[in-house]
């Protein structure tokens, strides 16, 4: 083995050791993202940073990389990791722009989002999983996202317009307050669908002049993006 080869292997290692998760995080990003068509090098790289298994409970960490959504707790889930990379591929993330959330969970979105948008504003509806969530982002050191406790239906009118918007639950139709919000030139993500068995992921482009354009990209199944006083 030549010293350059010896070298880097007892670096990767010395990766493995300092985080156990950073191999599980490479392979899923490789195997469940890069080959399902994601090319955005940069959401690459986020995702291969975040450490997703800080953001699920303790006890299914183990299960964190895997293909698939995880429960949070109190009916919520956190997102399968393909569809967390081609939604923030979709968003068109850049650094110079403000986004808004709708669907806090666990914040492991917003963590994605966090280092490629200049500020990510995110609302959660549920309280128990909002004060998780600030403590979290805080703890974790992502200093430009401002958790909501709120209704996401009715969006954050002080804070708008934002540059995009994401929804990471579905609601039936896009509510209207979102899109007034929605900056000319914006583009907004979201599942959108009667049911977990009818829902489609949709993207909505806002030109310069307000007009806006829809089209569907794959069938999806998220939980509904629930109306009302915050809880």
């Amino acid at each position: 083995m030549t010293r350059p080869v010896a070298a880097l292997l007892a670096a990767a290692l010395l990766v493995v050791a300092q985080d156990p998760y950073a191999r599980p995080r490479e392979r899923m990003v490789r195997e469940q993202i890069a080959a399902r068509g994601v090319r955005n090098a940069e959401v690459l790289r986020v995702m291969s940073e975040a450490p997703r298994h800080l953001f699920v409970p303790e006890s299914i960490r183990d299960q964190a990389y895997a293909d698939t959504p995880l429960p949070i707790g109190l009916g919520q889930t956190i997102s399968q990791p393909y569809i967390v990379a081609a939604m923030t591929e979709l968003l068109e993330p850049a650094r110079t722009l403000r986004v808004l959330e709708i669907g806090t969970g666990s914040a492991y979105q917003a963590a994605v989002l966090s280092p490629l948008v200049a500020r990510v504003f995110t609302i959660e509806i549920v309280g128990e999983l909002a004060r998780a969530a600030i403590a979290r982002l805080s703890r974790l050191g992502y200093n430009n996202v401002t958790v909501r406790h709120g209704d996401g239906y009715k969006g954050w009118p002080e804070q708008a317009p934002f540059d995009r918007v994401i929804l990471t639950a579905a609601p039936p139709e896009i509510p209207q307050a979102l899109l007034d919000q929605l900056a000319p030139g914006g583009k907004l993500v979201a599942p959108v669908g009667p049911d977990a068995f009818s829902q489609e992921l949709v993207v909505i482009d806002k030109s310069r002049q307000g007009k806006l354009t829809r089209r569907a990209v794959f069938p999806v199944r998220f939980v509904p993006m629930v109306p009302g006083r915050p809880r």
